[in-house]
């Protein structure tokens, strides 16, 4: 996801019900930061690699993965917040 693009995701995410921010894993990186209904979190394309992915944490710790979404490089923002809002975080498959 472009540095760009993040801020609108966030903002779509908002308004479909979910509890999201802009997350700053580094200095030069953003990321999509979703709060699951358990506590956990979910961090979107901290990488800044290619494709959606998601790294679920709880109290710091790496809990789970949702592995990259096919087809997700080519994702525009309404794309991006759909696979965000249907991901399975439960099982990891990426899609629910």
């Amino acid at each position: 996801m472009r540095p760009e693009e993040v801020e609108d995701v966030v903002a779509g995410l908002r308004e479909r019900g979910l509890i999201a921010t802009v997350h700053r894993p580094t200095i030069n990186r953003t990321c999509v930061r979703v709060v699951l209904p358990d506590g956990s979190e979910a961090l979107w394309d901290t990488d800044g690699a290619a494709g959606l992915e998601a790294q679920v944490m709880a109290n710091g710790m790496l809990v789970g993965f949702v592995p990259m979404i096919p087809g997700s490089w080519q994702f525009d923002v309404a794309q991006t917040i759909d696979a965000i809002v249907r991901a399975d975080y439960g099982r990891g498959s990426g899609r629910r």
